[in-house]
């Protein structure tokens, strides 16, 4: 690390001692406060303190039918019936004694009653903490204590293992897919808990600033940390990454039909087909895991216009398509990558092989609630390798990691972020929330950008030491505290 922040501080000043204090900047980029600004006008957002965002989602009307469809058994969930299904969980949960505050661990794959269980709980005003389903039982017990969570939804093949880790706290078992065609003729608790009378779902006083959920991120350095983020972030990251964005193509959003193989327990693929895209009447696929036939599969048999992908899923995408597979992909209108650097050869492959496809990039963290920059709608600006403008009602800096000193377009620094989507800290961590959010409300990303003259960001690389694996961030201090646990290993030292 050591060697790269060197080559990276003589890079930055490379880049910046060529550029003259005379020289004029463009209107969205203040050269006295080193702020940039969004390009797009800002958007008002919801102003009423008692808001909670899953009624701000079903508050938007729209002509959608089918909300989420099963990908390998074709089993769906008409919008139809989705709100009365969220309404039924929270009944259910409050009768099982769920109350307002109380956190629920979500550890469950893509599915169609993912998005139904965290609704509910949302809606009963609780916390939702997710995990990766893949995680081992020590991590699961860290997390589950460190955030004090009291009940938790689990694949049913692993319910009696989770009890017995989790000291016999009630976990209910979560079946792969849902036909809510026969709910009356299962008496799993999870089938009780949907065939709830939706009447009986209280409403608690919930207000915009209450904890909606707490996601687990490494952030700058360290262990992995709960990121806590609001209702108030939740609307905010709809209303500026998801509603904004379907706002800038011109065929209607009910329209379109979206692959959800970017994990839900992931901060990008909940805020995509949990929460934001629901607001809009498109249709969410999901697949239980990644797989590369299957997902051709899926986009042919479902119509798929919408893939979100992480780099793996991108380059299994454009594999298929050079070996023939291209005439399956017909439905597809746009592509985009996230989470996770993208290389140039990638790119040029994709855009080879699909060029009818509009593929963009973005960029966000679990800290801002996936808001920062879009790509957006590509027609006339084709900077594929970006990760595109800032998106409404978000500011930026370049800092000069070393001197402090913020720094104009064309050079080379770590990002700071300011928006409504800014976490609310990280839990029971006030030395941690110090560090990455400053008194003037900066989230201090960890990463190194450069914006160019248009106002696109590229990330050249990044100050933190967390390694990025397939999209997932995993902290070298985890890896380490999972070494010493040998009894053979004195000390351990992690880098990538």
């Amino acid at each position: 690390m050591a060697a790269l922040s060197k080559a990276h501080v003589e890079l930055s000043d490379g880049i910046n001692e060529t550029r003259k204090l005379t020289e004029s900047h463009p209107s969205w980029y203040s050269p006295q406060t080193g702020i940039y600004s969004s390009k797009y006008p800002s958007i008002n957002l919801p102003s009423e303190p008692l808001l909670d965002v899953v009624s701000f989602i079903f508050s938007h009307k729209h002509n959608g039918l089918h909300a989420l469809v099963d990908s390998a058994s074709g089993l769906s969930v008409p919008y139809s019936k989705l709100l009365p299904l969220v309404k039924s969980m929270a009944a259910g949960l409050h009768h099982l004694g769920v109350k307002q505050g109380d956190v629920i661990l979500i550890l469950l794959p893509n599915s169609v009653c993912f998005p139904i269980v965290f609704l509910g709980a949302l809606s009963l005003g609780a916390v939702v903490t997710t995990m990766n389903p893949l995680s081992s039982l020590l991590e699961i017990k860290r997390q589950f204590l460190d955030c004090n969570a009291s009940l938790a939804f689990a694949a049913i093949g692993k319910v009696d293992e989770l009890v017995n880790a989790l000291g016999g706290c009630h976990v209910v078992g979560v079946p792969e897919a849902l036909d809510v065609n026969s709910l009356s003729s299962d008496d799993s608790v999870f089938h009780n808990l949907i065939s709830s009378d939706p009447a009986m779902a209280p409403r608690p006083r919930i207000v915009q600033q209450d904890t909606a959920a707490i996601l687990y991120s490494s952030g700058t350095t360290g262990r992995s940390k709960g990121v806590m983020l609001s209702h108030g972030n939740f609307i905010a990251m709809i209303e500026l990454f998801v509603r904004f964005e379907a706002s800038l193509y011109d065929y209607p959003s009910s329209e379109n039909v979206y692959l959800a193989v970017v994990p839900m327990f992931h901060v990008y693929g909940l805020s995509l087909f949990v929460l934001g895209l629901l607001s809009l009447g498109g249709t969410i696929v999901t697949m239980k895991r990644f797989n590369a036939i299957e997902m051709a599969r899926s986009i042919e048999k479902y119509g798929v216009t919408h893939l979100h992908s992480v780099p793996p899923i991108l380059v299994a995408l454009t594999k298929k398509a050079k070996k023939g597979c291209a005439s399956s992909f017909r439905s597809l209108k746009q592509v985009c990558c996230g989470a996770a650097p993208l290389s140039e050869k990638s790119i040029t492959e994709l855009v080879e092989s699909l060029p009818y496809v509009d593929f963009i990039q973005g960029y966000g963290m679990t800290e801002s609630t996936a808001v920062a920059t879009r790509g957006y709608n590509t027609i006339g600006a084709h900077r594929y390798s970006s990760a595109g403008l800032l998106s409404p009602n978000v500011e930026a800096k370049v800092v000069d990691w070393v001197k402090g000193a913020h720094l104009p377009p064309g050079s080379v620094g770590e990002l700071w972020l300011r928006s409504p989507g800014n976490m609310k800290g990280y839990l029971n961590n006030i030395e941690a929330t110090m560090v990455a959010l400053d008194k003037d409300g900066w989230l201090h990303t960890g990463d190194i950008v450069y914006f160019d003259q248009e106002g696109y960001l590229y990330v050249i690389d990044r100050l933190k030491e967390v390694i990025k694996y397939k999209g997932f961030q995993i902290a070298p201090a985890d890896l380490e505290a999972v070494l010493m646990t040998h009894h053979e290993i004195l000390d351990a030292a992690v880098t990538g």
